[in-house]
């Protein structure tokens, strides 16, 4: 009995101890995890602060980029306004030149004005006054009087004259191809002349109020139906003429030889109306050609497609601002008519 009594004690005693071993442990163990939890805790947050200050950095960067943009775009645009502007005043000159207003050139701080050598007048002396016969002076009145009439016409011709000579000579462009206004447009019908069996008649939006009506002859060359819906290049500054009937208002612009025509092809994104620039030759079109002076014709020699495909006057190509050059499918190094 007192053997079982002891062993009972001794039991009990393992048992206090596992547990109180158990009781430490568990706290140990909760100890290290809210230790964790904190140092987990202080990392996310220093996580945070870093990718807040990397968002930040983000958006500064990405608004400067913004503004960079916007800061190219506005200087393009102002290229873009300064040429239309030069374009508008050189136009001007013209018009106010062909209704005979004299243009005055602005003065420049380079020129130089050199004096001629100014030559001392001997004075000889006064010749003696003889009197005139009274009975001859209404006959020398009506001589003068009649001089002067014949005079005056004559010095207003040659006023009126020089004055036109002199501002053409001022403001008279040269002959180049910034002189001819060379378009996008776009053929919204075509068919055969009711005339002429080698004839299209065509009706092409170029971008103004009205359509123009053009007769090509690409009969030979162009199916009628690849005509439909096609963008081109027209010169819209020809005097109109009549074709077998037909009014032409413009000419559809070609790369040719005597086997093979193909119409010049706009850049992608052109619309009726584009203008075609050539770099290095003002774009200032007459309102209309002056048959008389062959501009075209003088123009024309030098009109080329080059190795590339690509539109050219003089080597420079032909450019829609902003949207690319003018190409020709298969036809290189052959004259553009």
């Amino acid at each position: 009995m007192h053997v079982v009594t002891h062993r009972v004690v001794i039991s009990l005693r393992k048992i206090d101890f596992n547990l109180v071993n158990f009781c430490c442990v568990k706290k140990m163990a909760a100890s290290e995890i809210l230790s964790r939890l904190e140092t987990n805790a202080i990392t996310a947050e220093n996580m945070i602060k870093k990718l807040k200050l990397e968002i930040a950095e983000v958006k500064r960067l990405s608004a400067e980029e913004k503004n960079k943009t916007r800061v190219k775009a506005l200087e393009a645009e102002n290229e873009q306004l300064r040429k239309e502007i030069e374009e508008w005043k050189n136009k001007l000159i013209r018009l106010e030149t062909a209704n005979g207003i004299k243009q005055v050139p602005l003065p420049s701080n380079m020129i130089s004005i050199s004096q001629p050598d100014i030559k001392p007048i001997k004075m000889s002396p006064p010749a003696e006054e003889i009197p005139k016969p009274v009975a001859s002076s209404e006959s020398n009145q009506q001589h003068c009087d009649t001089a002067n009439k014949k005079k005056k016409p004559v010095e207003g011709k040659k006023a009126k004259s020089g004055g036109t000579s002199e501002g053409a000579t001022l403001e008279e462009p040269p002959v180049d191809v910034g002189r001819l206004d060379f378009r996008v447009g776009r053929i919204m019908s075509a068919k055969k002349h009711p005339d002429a069996d080698s004839l299209y008649v065509e009706e092409v939006d170029v971008g103004e109020e009205k359509a123009r009506t053009v007769v090509s002859g690409l009969v030979k060359f162009v199916p009628v139906g690849d005509l439909q819906n096609r963008l081109v290049v027209l010169l819209c500054n020809l005097k109109p003429v009549k074709m077998r009937g037909i009014t032409s208002e413009a000419m559809v612009m070609c790369a040719s030889t005597p086997e093979k025509v193909e119409i010049l092809l706009p850049p992608a994104g052109s619309i009726p109306g584009d203008e075609i620039h050539v770099e290095g030759y003002p774009r200032v079109p007459d309102p209309v050609l002056n048959p008389k002076k062959k501009i075209f014709e003088t123009v024309a020699p030098d009109l080329k497609t080059n190795l590339e495909r690509v539109a050219t006057y003089k080597g420079v190509a032909f450019t829609v601002p902003d949207k690319g050059v003018v190409t020709t499918p298969s036809l290189v190094g052959v004259s553009i008519k």
